[in-house]
């Protein structure tokens, strides 16, 4: 439903993206990570025929047809990070523009304000709302089509609690129904409660596809138990070692790299050379060593 084949997009001396081939297949939900800077929001973009490609191409739907193209604009709906609207405008003034601008169907304009939650506000003007409030009308604006592809830049980056669960259940259901959805995101949480795939962009270029249980278990292997001691050890001891072999010594810890699965043996191993033990913390793996550790991989 969405194919960029050897996307490549530059701005000025600047390559934004750098050859990205991806399939993202109908009814399929995608999400693009990486940290800043890496693409996302140019690849969204392109996706949404708001940027043309420097080579390469971007294609909608089946068969495909080049994303720029006005006749593509049907089959999308997008959200941008961002959303503004005029602040003398109500709520309603905004959806029944854009409703008209799409040739929704009238009854559309409620049906959509009330997935919006807005409170009772939909006849306020725009500028009294809070940026949750402007973020969910920016919701209600995008799900005002019946779109087979829907695109969505940071979608939660501004969202209150009531945007949060509008925007959970627009997606699932848009999955449900069989439409395509590719959306940027920094929060795994959210990533993870969405996608069926992960796409990694990093320095423009992509480095990795992954399911959600792939990632999940690339971030628990890179995860890390502290264990807090009564002393320093000064080694480690051989118990420990022999269950965990990248365990060291850091100040009065032990240090436990590796998945959550290997740290009750490595516990007990400490609690079986005698050191007392002070305390305990458990970290996940993080995204941005996750990222570092891809680039390394790709050059």
């Amino acid at each position: 439903m969405i194919t960029f084949s050897r996307f490549r997009k530059r701005f000025g001396p600047h390559v934004a993206v750098e050859d990205l081939t991806l399939l993202i297949r109908r009814g399929e939900s995608l999400a693009l990570i990486g940290p800043n800077g890496s693409g996302k929001s140019t690849t969204l973009k392109a996706a949404a025929g708001l940027i043309r490609p420097t080579s390469g191409e971007v294609l909608l739907g089946e068969p495909g047809e080049q994303a720029s193209r006005p006749s593509a604009r049907n089959l999308v709906s997008f959200l941008p990070q961002r959303v503004t609207f005029p602040d003398t405008l109500t709520g309603r003034d905004v959806v029944e523009f854009y409703r008209s601008l799409r040739g929704v169907p009238l009854e559309r304009t409620d049906e959509v304000l009330r997935f919006a939650s807005l409170n009772g506000a939909a006849d306020r003007a725009v500028g009294t709302y809070s940026g949750g409030m402007t973020q969910r009308l920016g919701l209600a604006v995008a799900v005002l089509p019946a779109a087979p592809v829907f695109l969505l830049d940071e979608p939660t980056a501004a969202l209150d609690p009531d945007g949060l669960a509008a925007f959970y259940l627009l997606v699932e259901r848009h999955a449900a129904e069989g439409r395509t959805v590719l959306f940027t995101s920094h929060q795994l949480g959210d990533a993870e409660r969405l996608a069926d795939r992960f796409a990694v962009l990093v320095a423009g270029r992509l480095v990795a596809v992954m399911t959600q249980r792939e990632l999940r278990d690339r971030l628990a292997e890179r995860g890390v138990m502290r264990v807090r001691l009564a002393a320093p050890p000064g080694t480690v001891p051989e118990k420990v070692r022999a269950v965990a072999p990248g365990a060291y010594v850091e100040l009065d810890e032990l240090v436990i790299p590796g998945p959550p699965s290997m740290r009750p043996a490595a516990l007990e191993a400490v609690r079986q050379s005698a050191i007392e033990i002070r305390g305990l913390t458990a970290e996940e793996g993080r995204l941005d060593t996750f990222y570092r550790e891809l680039v390394g991989d790709s050059t």
